[in-house]
């Protein structure tokens, strides 16, 4: 089997206990060697600090830290300092992300789509980052159409994406269909799965309609069919998601991206079953 590359994301961790457990979750996934973790960005103070706690600990453990950065609530000044202090860490990948806008936030900031951002990072640092991009296989929730949503896709690896990772799905076809999509319009770097384990099904039922992820009518219906039989809910979602990577490497997939939620155990499981430890 070739080698498939894996990266892990993280959360910044809200409480002292929930950095100490992320510890622990980092320190069996690093058994996993994945190329990176990536950290998720809050555009607020005190979330902010956390990311950036989270990225230097990442950095000072010897593994590569892909921080997020989001439009919202940005300005130029400010990206410009977070990245003077990425750059000062020895930070060399970045995801570049527009950002959901929180309930009740008026302005985006400074920039409004992720392209603007990119091209701002590459005109501030040139070739200093590698640059991630987010990629929508079942298209963005707030795109007019799909065709609108690819050719805003399109823009953020004109602006200077170095590759992309996706939102997370279930129907590999639509990973698929993207995929060619983006290579017909002339897309050519990698364009990574994003992959998320099942643990509960109520939650990823929210989170799936939230950010307009399709959960297949059979896996609903058969998720419901347990109740709260959560083992059952865990065996069926780790026999899921297997599958769905076994099919994704076999079509020499560029990587997988686990979703992680700060939990070692899922990724863990999926990833021992793939034979990739």
């Amino acid at each position: 089997m070739t080698h498939t590359e894996l990266s892990i994301e993280f959360f910044p961790p809200q409480t002292d206990e929930g950095a100490e457990k992320l510890r622990l979750a980092r320190a069996r996934l690093a058994q996993l060697k994945p190329a990176f973790f990536s950290v998720t960005y809050g555009a607020g103070g005190s979330t902010r600090e956390r990311s950036f706690a989270t990225v230097q600990e990442i950095a000072a453990e010897g593994h590569e830290a892909a921080p997020h950065l989001s439009c919202i609530g940005s300005t130029r000044a400010g990206i410009r300092e977070i990245l003077a202090e990425y750059a000062a860490t020895g930070i060399r990948r970045i995801v570049a992300l527009r950002g959901d806008l929180p309930s009740g936030a008026g302005a985006a900031g400074e920039f409004r789509y992720a392209n603007e951002l990119v091209e701002f990072i590459r005109s501030e640092t040139g070739d200093r980052f590698s640059i991630e991009v987010a990629a929508y296989p079942e298209w963005h929730p707030q795109a007019r159409s799909p065709r609108d949503d690819l050719l805003a896709f399109k823009r953020k690896v004109d602006a200077g994406a170095n590759s992309a990772i996706t939102q997370y799905f279930y129907n590999l076809d639509a990973y698929r269909h993207f995929v060619d999509e983006a290579h017909a319009l002339g897309v050519a770097i990698p364009i990574i799965p994003g992959i998320m384990p099942i643990t509960s099904f109520s939650r990823l039922a929210r989170f799936s309609d939230a950010c307009g992820a399709e959960l297949p009518r059979w896996m609903r219906r058969k998720f419901e069919s347990y109740g709260d039989d959560s083992d059952s809910i865990k065996a069926f979602g780790l026999d899921v998601v297997t599958e769905l990577c076994q099919h994704l490497i076999a079509e020499g997939v560029p990587g997988l991206h686990f979703y992680s939620m700060n939990q070692a155990g899922p990724t863990c499981a999926i990833v021992e079953r793939l034979g990739l430890k």
